[in-house]
């Protein structure tokens, strides 16, 4: 069968945002003196976590974002590094604060989130930001929903009164992307690894949200015909957490990857950076 859905390009899109992100980076520096700051916290040498962490500060640069790099050993404890983010969120020259995770089994990574000042949680991965995103009022979305909701709005994609199903439940991704969706008075469901008979609810999803960690999980006989798919998984060997050549055939719109919702994410955050910067830069 031959591939019908219509790829979301997200690589694309998050171009235009970054670059827009650029210009009112520019804009503040010009106005205030000074450029916003993004502080990233690196505990250990996880391979896959220095890249992200390089490429999130590389286009930081490209953004005129400046970048802090703290890197701190795999042995550091939780409260080595909630001292070390307590600092950065009394720092008036650090704008935004990004915890790189995970952080190792050995550290509470909650109270370490929970350090970072919730105006300068450009993540969005405290209570507060999860707090005021499901609310609706003014804060911090989850990088990762947050573009996708900005992905869905870019390919006017009609989310009130359609079902949404969100297969994964992290604190990070899974639940508050079901908290955006509903906002935007979608009907949404989550699924995961406990649910039974899994295929019979994705396939009533109008949105899929794929989110559960675990390469190829979902195939085309979870989709129903005519969903739009949005694959928010990354596995080694740039594999997400749908069977892109199966769904492909079932969806209406689908994502990459990559090129779908990874650039997304990292062009939200900083976005979300230059919108603290402005805030605490022009405060009063």
């Amino acid at each position: 069968m031959s591939r019908t859905a219509r790829l979301m390009d997200g690589s694309a899109l998050a171009r235009r945002i970054v670059d827009q992100a650029a210009e009112r980076a520019a804009a503040l520096t010009r106005q205030t003196g000074q450029a916003p700051c993004l502080a990233t916290v690196l505990v250990g040498d996880d391979p896959a976590s220095v890249t992200y962490v390089r490429m999130k500060r590389a286009r930081c640069e490209k953004a005129g974002i400046r970048s802090r790099h703290v890197a701190l050993p795999a042995a550091t404890t939780t409260a080595e590094l909630v001292d070390t983010i307590t600092a950065l969120s009394h720092d008036p020259e650090v704008h935004g604060i990004l915890l790189q995770h995970p952080v190792g089994p050995h550290i509470d990574e909650r109270a370490a989130f929970e350090a970072i000042a919730p105006e300068k949680d450009v993540d969005g991965v405290t209570y507060h930001s999860f707090a005021t995103m499901s609310f609706g009022v003014d804060g911090f979305a989850s990088c990762t929903p947050a573009g996708i909701l900005r992905l869905l709005d870019h390919y006017d994609v009609e989310l009130a009164g359609k079902h949404a199903v969100v297969v994964g439940r992290s604190a990070i991704l899974g639940k508050p992307v079901g908290m955006l969706l509903l906002g935007r008075n979608a009907t949404v469901t989550y699924c995961h690894s406990r649910t039974t008979d899994l295929a019979s609810l994705t396939r009533q999803a109008d949105v899929l949200v794929a989110a559960v960690g675990r390469p190829r999980f979902l195939t085309g006989e979870h989709i129903k015909p005519g969903a739009v798919v949005i694959d928010a998984g990354y596995n080694p060997g740039n594999v997400g957490d749908v069977d892109f050549d199966s769904a492909s055939t079932r969806a209406s719109l689908i994502t990459p990857v990559p090129g779908g919702v990874g650039p997304m994410t990292i062009a939200t955050l900083l976005t979300q950076t230059v919108d603290a910067a402005t805030r605490q830069l022009t405060a009063g």
